[in-house]
């Protein structure tokens, strides 16, 4: 199953998708991989998705990525007298670590480390930010505040912190539990949420090892600050504009994109926009105008993938929403202005030889006019340095590692196939052309550009380019 386009879609998998004809459905209108969202469902429920997914892996014989998206820690008020009261602009409310059924002089709010690092002068936004209150006084065990906007604070309503670098495993138990449960199923993906700084991601390493690649959720300011030591110990990043656009005021938001984009890309790590893409699609069978320009500027960027969240695990149309995306990228992608677009945005070459070999199949295969770039990759980097120079051809990228193959259907530009490891130069060059041709990237007499390691099956050695003609008998 061939895409024409180069962005991949990433769609959340709920009670609107989660059977196997919807999930099948999906993956035939765009669908490049699958976000389980563990914040949501039982073991059960993400056991049989998982299963369905591999089963409709071997049916349409594509590697289809799956993500598993951990909760994290979770800060909220506790419970309220009557379940919510009304806070008015310019009063001063309290917040206690301890307690039950509180009222405006006794918030409860049982989160001993938000005490510990709280200061006076820090913001507390409540509910996605309708409520903000400005710290103005704390002991031990009380923190007050007076409130800059008011509105009402229910029942286990969540908090944000902008200010404030909290005491906090990335990981809570429940995260650890989810986490070794999706391991053993087989997830290809690992994303941490609520990242705040480099060591965050230590632990979770640690756990993780290589068995699934490690995606950090950049949704707090203060990741914002470590950004290029996080991204550099992340497999993959993703721009979580939900907690983001709460955290940082709104008009800040697209710049920060277009920056962490453009980060990733220099850094040759994928990276996914995510968070309300198509989100008036939950309830409407098509988007407005804004959210499809949202869409095409993602795409503008140069972003990896593009996600859709509520709009196929929870709406009516999610079949919709992903035929949507993918026009939207295709038609984007074909625009007249793309190509200078993301060539002006191009980072400069790294001083390496993989770099600069993988940067030189791409300007080869546009100087000849080849219809494919065949990547030969153990580990998917050889496909990650091409796509970091975002070709106008496709990358077909040709891989012994089932694990690399669905990791590679995040990928920019990427063509995943999962092949048997090849040992001589002359089966490289053979597989190269009888691949590009069965999989309807060449025609006979094309010449494609063939780039791989040598030696072989040897994780990191760019440093092999060949242009290769293929056979009137492949």
């Amino acid at each position: 199953m061939r895409r024409y386009r180069r962005a991949k879609i990433v769609a959340t998998v709920g009670p609107a998708s989660s059977s196997p004809e919807m999930l099948k459905k999906l993956n035939e209108a765009g669908v490049d991989t699958f976000r389980l969202n563990f914040s949501h469902g039982t073991h059960d429920d993400h056991a049989r998705v998982h299963a369905a997914i591999r089963a409709l892996e071997r049916e349409v014989g594509r590697p289809i990525g799956i993500l598993q998206d951990l909760q994290g820690p979770k800060i909220r008020v506790g419970t309220i007298r009557d379940g919510r009261i009304e806070v008015e602009t310019g009063e001063t409310i309290r917040f206690v670590r301890s307690g039950n059924d509180g009222d405006r002089n006794s918030i409860p709010l049982p989160h001993p480390e938000i005490f510990a690092a709280v200061m006076p002068g820090h913001d507390l936004l409540i509910d996605d930010g309708r409520v903000r209150v400005r710290v103005s006084g704390l002991g031990d065990d009380w923190i007050e505040a007076r409130v800059v906007v008011g509105g009402a604070i229910s029942n286990r309503k969540g908090i944000n912190l902008p200010s404030t670098v909290l005491d906090l495993s990335p990981l809570t138990a429940k995260d650890r539990a989810d986490l070794a449960f999706g391991l053993d199923l087989g997830v290809d993906w690992v994303a941490l949420s609520f990242v705040q700084k480099p060591g965050d991601l230590l632990e979770a390493r640690g756990l993780v090892g290589d068995r699934a690649g490690l995606m950090s959720k950049i949704e707090k300011p203060s990741a914002l600050d470590h950004i290029e030591d996080i991204i550099r110990l992340s497999d993959a990043v993703m721009v979580a504009r939900g907690d983001l656009g709460v955290e940082i005021p709104h008009e800040e938001v697209p710049g920060r994109q277009k920056e962490l984009v453009r980060a990733c890309r220099l850094a040759v790590k994928p990276v996914i926009v995510a968070t309300q893409m198509l989100d008036s699609m939950v309830a409407a069978p098509t988007p407005t105008r804004a959210e499809a320009s949202d869409v095409a500027t993602a795409i503008y960027d140069g972003a990896d993938a593009v996600m859709l969240s509520a709009e196929s695990a929870t709406g009516r149309y999610p079949i919709e929403a992903v035929g949507m995306m993918d026009r939207i990228i295709r038609s984007t992608e074909q625009h007249k202005l793309y190509r200078s677009i993301i060539d002006a945005t191009k980072p400069g070459e790294e001083q390496t030889a993989p770099h600069a070999v993988a940067a030189a199949a791409a300007d080869l295969a546009e100087a000849i006019h080849a219809p494919a770039i065949v990547a030969f990759t153990s580990s998917g980097t050889t496909a990650a340095r091409i796509a970091r120079k975002r070709p106008a051809v496709p990358i077909v990228a040709l891989t012994p590692d089932e694990r690399v193959s669905r990791q590679l259907c995040l990928l920019w530009g990427a063509h995943s196939i999962l092949s048997e490891d090849i040992k001589t130069y002359e089966e490289m060059v053979q597989r190269a052309a009888a691949t590009a041709h069965s999989e309807g990237f060449a025609k006979p007499t094309d010449n494609i550009v063939v780039v791989a390691g040598i030696p072989f099956a040897q994780a990191g050695t760019t440093n092999n380019l060949r242009v290769v003609q293929v056979d009137r008998g492949s």
